[in-house]
Protein backbone atom coordinates (compact mmCIF):
# COMPACT_ATOMS: atom_id res chain seq x y z
CA UNK A 1 0.00 0.00 0.00
CA UNK A 2 1.39 3.39 -0.96
CA UNK A 3 2.34 5.93 1.75
CA UNK A 4 -0.26 8.39 0.40
CA UNK A 5 -3.01 5.81 0.60
CA UNK A 6 -1.95 4.88 4.14
CA UNK A 7 -2.08 8.55 5.14
CA UNK A 8 -5.61 9.06 3.82
CA UNK A 9 -6.83 5.79 5.30
CA UNK A 10 -5.40 6.70 8.72
CA UNK A 11 -6.92 10.17 8.48
CA UNK A 12 -10.34 8.71 7.62
CA UNK A 13 -10.16 6.39 10.65
CA UNK A 14 -9.19 9.31 12.91
CA UNK A 15 -12.11 11.40 11.61
CA UNK A 16 -14.59 8.53 12.11
CA UNK A 17 -13.43 7.86 15.68
CA UNK A 18 -13.67 11.54 16.58
CA UNK A 19 -17.13 11.88 15.02
CA UNK A 20 -18.41 8.92 17.02
CA UNK A 21 -17.02 10.35 20.25
CA UNK A 22 -18.66 13.73 19.64
CA UNK A 23 -22.04 12.15 18.90
CA UNK A 24 -21.92 10.08 22.08
CA UNK A 25 -20.87 12.97 24.31
CA UNK A 26 -23.28 15.56 22.97
CA UNK A 27 -26.24 13.15 22.96
CA UNK A 28 -25.64 12.68 26.68
CA UNK A 29 -25.46 16.44 27.22
CA UNK A 30 -28.78 17.14 25.45
CA UNK A 31 -30.80 15.40 28.09
CA UNK A 32 -29.34 17.13 31.14
CA UNK A 33 -30.03 20.87 30.86
CA UNK A 34 -27.96 24.00 30.20
CA UNK A 35 -25.34 23.62 32.93
CA UNK A 36 -24.59 19.92 32.47
CA UNK A 37 -24.76 20.28 28.70
CA UNK A 38 -22.29 23.15 28.87
CA UNK A 39 -19.91 21.25 31.13
CA UNK A 40 -20.00 18.19 28.87
CA UNK A 41 -19.40 20.42 25.85
CA UNK A 42 -16.22 21.80 27.47
CA UNK A 43 -14.75 18.37 28.08
CA UNK A 44 -12.07 17.58 25.46
CA UNK A 45 -14.66 16.17 23.05
CA UNK A 46 -12.91 17.37 19.89
CA UNK A 47 -9.54 18.59 21.19
CA UNK A 48 -8.89 15.33 23.03
CA UNK A 49 -9.02 13.07 19.96
CA UNK A 50 -7.04 15.68 18.01
CA UNK A 51 -4.28 15.54 20.62
CA UNK A 52 -4.35 11.74 20.75
CA UNK A 53 -3.72 11.56 17.03
CA UNK A 54 -1.09 14.29 17.20
CA UNK A 55 0.70 12.25 19.86
CA UNK A 56 0.87 9.33 17.44
CA UNK A 57 2.69 11.48 14.88
CA UNK A 58 4.84 13.83 17.01
CA UNK A 59 7.23 13.73 19.95
CA UNK A 60 6.44 14.91 23.48
CA UNK A 61 8.09 18.37 23.17
CA UNK A 62 5.75 19.06 20.23
CA UNK A 63 2.74 18.06 22.35
CA UNK A 64 3.90 20.17 25.31
CA UNK A 65 4.44 23.25 23.13
CA UNK A 66 1.09 22.79 21.41
CA UNK A 67 -0.65 22.48 24.80
CA UNK A 68 0.88 25.78 25.92
CA UNK A 69 -0.48 27.52 22.81
CA UNK A 70 -3.86 25.84 23.40
CA UNK A 71 -3.84 27.11 26.99
CA UNK A 72 -3.31 30.69 25.85
CA UNK A 73 -6.03 30.55 23.20
CA UNK A 74 -8.46 28.91 25.66
CA UNK A 75 -8.98 32.38 27.14
CA UNK A 76 -9.95 33.59 23.66
CA UNK A 77 -12.64 30.89 23.52
CA UNK A 78 -14.20 32.33 26.69
CA UNK A 79 -14.47 35.69 24.91
CA UNK A 80 -15.89 33.87 21.88
CA UNK A 81 -18.69 32.38 24.02
CA UNK A 82 -19.43 35.69 25.75
CA UNK A 83 -19.48 37.60 22.46
CA UNK A 84 -22.02 35.21 21.00
CA UNK A 85 -24.15 35.28 24.16
CA UNK A 86 -24.26 39.09 24.22
CA UNK A 87 -25.08 39.35 20.51
CA UNK A 88 -27.73 36.61 20.69
CA UNK A 89 -29.83 38.65 23.12
CA UNK A 90 -30.96 40.85 20.23
CA UNK A 91 -29.72 39.34 16.98
CA UNK A 92 -30.15 36.20 14.94
CA UNK A 93 -27.81 33.29 14.50
CA UNK A 94 -25.87 34.61 11.51
CA UNK A 95 -24.88 37.93 13.07
CA UNK A 96 -24.24 36.47 16.53
CA UNK A 97 -22.05 33.66 15.22
CA UNK A 98 -20.22 36.01 12.85
CA UNK A 99 -19.41 38.38 15.71
CA UNK A 100 -18.13 35.50 17.87
CA UNK A 101 -16.01 34.00 15.08
CA UNK A 102 -14.57 37.41 14.20
CA UNK A 103 -13.60 37.96 17.82
CA UNK A 104 -11.98 34.52 18.05
CA UNK A 105 -10.07 34.93 14.79
CA UNK A 106 -8.67 38.35 15.65
CA UNK A 107 -7.72 37.44 19.20
CA UNK A 108 -6.25 34.08 18.18
CA UNK A 109 -4.02 35.97 15.73
CA UNK A 110 -2.91 38.18 18.62
CA UNK A 111 -2.18 35.08 20.70
CA UNK A 112 -0.17 33.67 17.79
CA UNK A 113 1.99 36.80 17.72
CA UNK A 114 2.99 36.53 21.40
CA UNK A 115 5.78 34.34 22.78
CA UNK A 116 3.88 32.72 25.65
CA UNK A 117 5.45 31.42 28.81
CA UNK A 118 3.66 29.14 31.22
CA UNK A 119 3.19 31.99 33.70
CA UNK A 120 1.80 34.41 31.12
CA UNK A 121 -0.59 31.81 29.64
CA UNK A 122 -1.90 30.93 33.10
CA UNK A 123 -2.22 34.62 33.95
CA UNK A 124 -4.25 35.28 30.80
CA UNK A 125 -6.74 32.57 31.73
CA UNK A 126 -6.88 33.69 35.38
CA UNK A 127 -7.81 37.21 34.29
CA UNK A 128 -10.07 36.55 31.30
CA UNK A 129 -12.18 33.56 32.37
CA UNK A 130 -13.37 34.94 35.76
CA UNK A 131 -14.09 38.30 34.11
CA UNK A 132 -16.20 36.59 31.42
CA UNK A 133 -18.03 34.56 34.09
CA UNK A 134 -18.94 37.71 36.00
CA UNK A 135 -20.04 39.60 32.87
CA UNK A 136 -22.05 36.67 31.54
CA UNK A 137 -23.66 35.60 34.81
CA UNK A 138 -26.86 37.57 34.15
CA UNK A 139 -27.30 35.75 30.82
CA UNK A 140 -27.01 32.15 31.94
CA UNK A 141 -30.09 31.53 34.07
CA UNK A 142 -32.72 31.19 31.35
CA UNK A 143 -35.34 28.39 31.27
CA UNK A 144 -34.49 25.81 28.62
CA UNK A 145 -37.29 24.82 26.22
CA UNK A 146 -37.65 21.16 25.33
CA UNK A 147 -35.25 20.30 22.52
CA UNK A 148 -36.43 17.89 19.84
CA UNK A 149 -33.63 16.34 17.86
CA UNK A 150 -33.71 16.82 14.09
CA UNK A 151 -32.34 14.45 11.49
CA UNK A 152 -29.35 16.62 10.63
CA UNK A 153 -28.13 17.20 14.23
CA UNK A 154 -25.94 14.13 14.62
CA UNK A 155 -24.39 14.28 11.11
CA UNK A 156 -23.65 17.99 11.59
CA UNK A 157 -21.88 17.47 14.92
CA UNK A 158 -19.95 14.49 13.64
CA UNK A 159 -18.90 16.21 10.43
CA UNK A 160 -17.70 19.40 12.15
CA UNK A 161 -15.58 17.50 14.67
CA UNK A 162 -14.19 15.23 11.97
CA UNK A 163 -13.21 18.23 9.83
CA UNK A 164 -11.42 19.78 12.82
CA UNK A 165 -9.35 16.63 13.36
CA UNK A 166 -8.55 16.40 9.65
CA UNK A 167 -7.41 20.03 9.61
CA UNK A 168 -5.29 19.77 12.74
CA UNK A 169 -3.65 16.46 11.86
CA UNK A 170 -3.17 17.36 8.21
CA UNK A 171 -1.53 20.73 8.92
CA UNK A 172 0.46 19.83 12.04
CA UNK A 173 3.57 18.78 10.16
CA UNK A 174 3.53 21.99 8.12
CA UNK A 175 2.62 24.74 10.58
CA UNK A 176 4.48 23.74 13.75
CA UNK A 177 3.33 23.17 17.34
CA UNK A 178 2.07 26.67 18.16
CA UNK A 179 -0.44 26.97 15.31
CA UNK A 180 -1.33 23.31 15.78
CA UNK A 181 -2.17 24.04 19.42
CA UNK A 182 -4.36 26.97 18.40
CA UNK A 183 -6.22 24.94 15.77
CA UNK A 184 -6.70 21.99 18.13
CA UNK A 185 -8.89 24.07 20.45
CA UNK A 186 -10.90 25.91 17.82
CA UNK A 187 -14.40 25.99 19.40
CA UNK A 188 -15.96 23.52 16.99
CA UNK A 189 -18.26 21.92 19.59
CA UNK A 190 -19.50 25.30 20.85
CA UNK A 191 -20.10 26.41 17.26
CA UNK A 192 -22.12 23.27 16.57
CA UNK A 193 -24.24 24.00 19.66
CA UNK A 194 -24.99 27.47 18.32
CA UNK A 195 -25.90 26.17 14.88
CA UNK A 196 -28.20 23.48 16.26
CA UNK A 197 -29.84 25.26 19.21
CA UNK A 198 -30.26 28.88 18.12
CA UNK A 199 -32.74 28.28 15.26
CA UNK A 200 -34.71 25.88 17.42
CA UNK A 201 -34.98 27.41 20.89
CA UNK A 202 -33.96 31.02 20.26
CA UNK A 203 -31.02 33.24 21.07
CA UNK A 204 -31.43 33.73 24.80
CA UNK A 205 -31.69 30.06 25.85
CA UNK A 206 -28.79 29.21 23.54
CA UNK A 207 -26.82 32.10 25.04
CA UNK A 208 -27.49 30.60 28.47
CA UNK A 209 -25.82 27.36 27.39
CA UNK A 210 -22.83 29.24 25.98
CA UNK A 211 -22.34 31.42 29.04
CA UNK A 212 -22.38 28.28 31.18
CA UNK A 213 -19.54 26.89 29.06
CA UNK A 214 -17.26 29.69 30.26
CA UNK A 215 -16.97 28.05 33.68
CA UNK A 216 -16.17 24.76 31.99
CA UNK A 217 -13.39 26.45 30.05
CA UNK A 218 -11.73 27.03 33.40
CA UNK A 219 -11.67 23.26 33.87
CA UNK A 220 -10.37 22.81 30.34
CA UNK A 221 -7.56 25.26 31.12
CA UNK A 222 -6.54 23.03 34.04
CA UNK A 223 -6.50 20.03 31.69
CA UNK A 224 -4.27 21.84 29.19
CA UNK A 225 -1.96 22.90 31.99
CA UNK A 226 -1.68 19.28 33.13
CA UNK A 227 -0.94 18.16 29.57
CA UNK A 228 1.77 20.78 29.12
CA UNK A 229 3.48 19.95 32.41
CA UNK A 230 3.18 16.16 32.18
CA UNK A 231 3.94 15.50 28.51
CA UNK A 232 7.73 15.49 28.72
CA UNK A 233 8.27 13.76 32.07
CA UNK A 234 5.45 11.19 31.76
CA UNK A 235 5.08 10.71 28.01
CA UNK A 236 2.08 11.46 25.82
CA UNK A 237 -0.23 8.56 26.81
CA UNK A 238 0.04 9.23 30.55
CA UNK A 239 -0.16 13.00 30.06
CA UNK A 240 -3.29 12.75 27.91
CA UNK A 241 -4.93 10.43 30.43
CA UNK A 242 -4.08 12.84 33.24
CA UNK A 243 -5.45 15.79 31.27
CA UNK A 244 -8.77 13.99 30.69
CA UNK A 245 -9.03 13.12 34.39
CA UNK A 246 -8.30 16.72 35.37
CA UNK A 247 -10.94 18.02 32.95
CA UNK A 248 -13.62 15.65 34.30
CA UNK A 249 -12.71 16.38 37.94
CA UNK A 250 -12.73 20.13 37.37
CA UNK A 251 -16.14 20.11 35.69
CA UNK A 252 -17.61 17.86 38.39
CA UNK A 253 -16.32 20.36 40.95
CA UNK A 254 -17.98 23.22 39.07
CA UNK A 255 -21.25 21.27 38.90
CA UNK A 256 -21.14 20.51 42.64
CA UNK A 257 -20.35 24.13 43.48
CA UNK A 258 -23.27 25.41 41.41
CA UNK A 259 -25.58 22.82 43.01
CA UNK A 260 -24.65 24.33 46.38
CA UNK A 261 -25.29 27.88 45.22
CA UNK A 262 -21.68 28.92 44.68
CA UNK A 263 -21.73 31.24 41.64
CA UNK A 264 -18.72 29.89 39.75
Amino acid sequence: MSPDLLFWLALAVKMAITAGFVVLATATAERAGALVGALVATLPIAAGPAYVFLALDHDVPFIATSALASLAVNAVTAIFALTYAAAAQRHGLALSLAAALAAWTVLAAVVRSVEWTLVSAIGLNVVVIPACIVIGRRLRDVPMPLVTRRAYDIPLRAAMAAVLVATVVGLSARVGPTITGILAVFPIVLTSLMLILHPRIGGRPTAAVLTNTISGLGGFACALLALHLAAVPLGSPAALTLALAVSIAANLTIWAARRHGIPV
